[in-house]
Parts: structure tokens; sequence; C-alpha cells
């Protein structure tokens, strides 16, 4: 009689799942995540957070394969909703098709595997298992960690110097201090889910600026980033340096086009040079004709004298 009991418990429990599991009953309709009293399943809620670019493996039982009957992720995403999921048969099914997968521990546990956690990935991951004797779920709000890009300076405004500490785009929001105390001041801004935060103090005649540190704190980090600002750059001012530079590079443009300008003229008094009518014809040289001349002469005279003999 103990036997039949239990057996008609898996029964109904088997027969309950796949009736409401989207992924093994083969369609992609999409299931409550929100427990109620007059649902049957007591789904357990879990806030995680990932660095980004993390491994992340998410756990739904700690029953073993040997153990497991089947096990269903519905994830929903910020730009899609899909279901990956695994039964004892050896079925499965993937629509997710984004590098997630269902893999075993060394002990034969099942958990969902993220090969590398983005803001893609950030979402609301539901998990139902069922094993033998009972199932397992699993409401798991998964969001990400981001390392904002620190900067610091000092700057003059309104005739008075002020440090400014900047955290930008991390998420989530970084906490800025300062190692001296004075009157300071921090702004929040959020853009697409990414926080910046900026922290200005007004500095002191008397205050020590060389060894003011600004101090940042984030999840991201185990220990705060201190970072000192960068040398005083006062608005409205270009350092003399600056200006030696861009007037060395101003000569030297100049310079450039000069010699350009004055070998472009040169070339084009040789082309003229070349092409003038007014060249005369080349002479030839006395020394080379007169010989030839002489040769003739000679010849001729010869001709002549033959030709009177014969006459």
């Amino acid at each position: 009689m103990r036997d039949m009991v239990i057996c008609a418990v898996v029964i109904f429990s088997l027969s309950e799942a796949w009736s409401q599991d989207p992924v093994l009953s083969g369609t992609n309709q999409s299931t409550s995540v929100n427990s109620s009293t007059s649902s049957p399943k007591n789904f357990v809620t879990r806030n995680l957070t990932f660095n980004l670019g993390s491994e992340v493996n998410l756990k739904c039982s700690n029953k073993t394969w040997n153990e497991m009957m089947f096990v269903t992720w519905t994830i929903t995403l910020k730009n899609k909703q899909c279901n990956i999921g695994y039964s004892y048969e050896g079925r499965s099914d993937d629509l997710c098709k984004d590098g997630k997968s269902l893999q075993n521990t060394s002990s034969a546990q099942s958990y969902l595997h993220i090969p590398k956690f983005s803001d893609n990935d950030v979402g609301v991951y539901k998990c139902d298992s069922v094993y033998t004797g009972g199932n397992d779920n699993y409401v798991i709000n998964v969001d990400i960690t981001v390392a904002p890009s620190i900067s610091a300076w000092l700057e003059f405004k309104d005739n008075k110097m002020v440090a400014v500490c900047k955290a930008d785009r991390g998420k989530p929001a970084a906490s800025i201090s300062w190692s001296h105390t004075g009157n300071s001041s921090s702004v929040e801004n959020r853009s697409d889910r990414f926080f910046t935060v900026e922290s200005r103090l007004e500095l002191l005649e008397e205050m020590d600026k060389e060894n003011l540190s600004c101090a940042i704190k984030h999840p991201y980090w185990k220990e705060e980033q201190i970072w000192r600002p960068k040398k005083l750059l006062k608005k409205g001012y270009i350092p003399w340096l600056c200006v030696l530079t861009v007037a060395v590079i101003i000569v030297l443009l100049a310079g450039f086009l000069l010699f350009a300008q004055k070998k472009l003229t040169t070339l084009k008094q040789r082309q003229w040079t070349d092409t003038s009518p007014s060249k005369s014809p080349p002479t030839e040289d006395v020394e080379e004709v007169e010989p030839y001349a002489s040769y003739v002469q000679r010849v001729n005279s010869i001709y002549c004298s033959s030709a009177d003999l014969f006459t």
C-alpha cells in the first residue's frame, strides 16, 4: 500500500511538471514567476550580481542527475525570452542559442552555465526541477556589476581652485571621498542603466595640495581605488609650453611652404628656358669641318688631272 501511494505521488508530480513546463511540452509560452497561495509550487527568490566578463554558474537544485527527472530554465532578458531544458531520458532543448548551456558538476549536480557574463545576460532566470519525491523552483534576479572609468584633475572656477574626481559609467554607482575635509559636492547621473558620479572639492589656500587624493569604492573592486588629481589646468589659460609648441609648428610649416614655393618657381624658370624659340642652333666645330673640306678638294683635283690625260 505504501509503494502505491509513493508511486501515485511521483506520477502526479511528473504529470503536473510536464503540463506546466514550456520546453518539454514543445511550446514557447511564458510562465509567471509570481508565486501565489493557489499555486502548488513555492518559488524561492534570489538576487545575484556578477562582474562584467565573469564566468557564471546558476544552480537550481542540489539533487544529482540520478535523482532528477528533468530541469527547465525559463530566461527573461531585456530583448528576448527563451528556454533551456533537459530530461532524464536524454532529451535537451536550447531555444536561447546564445552560449548558455546546462552542465554538471563533478558530483553530477546540474547548473546553468554562462561563459562570459555581459549586460545582455541581465534578467530573470526561473528554474523548475523535478526529482524523485519532489521538485525545486527558483526565481533568480540576475544583475551585472561594471567597474567605472576613473579620472581626477584640478581646475579654476570662479577664481577658486577646485579638485574634481569622476567615476564614469559604472554599475551600480560608485562612492567618492576625499583625503582632505572641505566644501565638497557630488552629482550623480544615469544614462543607459549606467551611473556617472562626479565629486568636486573646493580647495583653500592653506590646504596641502601635494598629498590630496580621492578614494573610489565600488563593488567591482575588492579594495578602494586611490587617485591623485592631475596638475592644474586653468580654464581660459593656455600654458606657455603649449604656446611654444604651437609657435614652433607654425614656423616649420611656414618654412616648408616657402621652400616649396621657391622650388616650384625654379622649376618653372627651367622649363621656360628649355622651350624658348630664341635659342640659337649649335655651331659645328671648325677644326672638325676643315680636314674634310681639304680632303674633298684634293680628290677633285686628282679627278680633273686624270680627265685631262684622256683628252
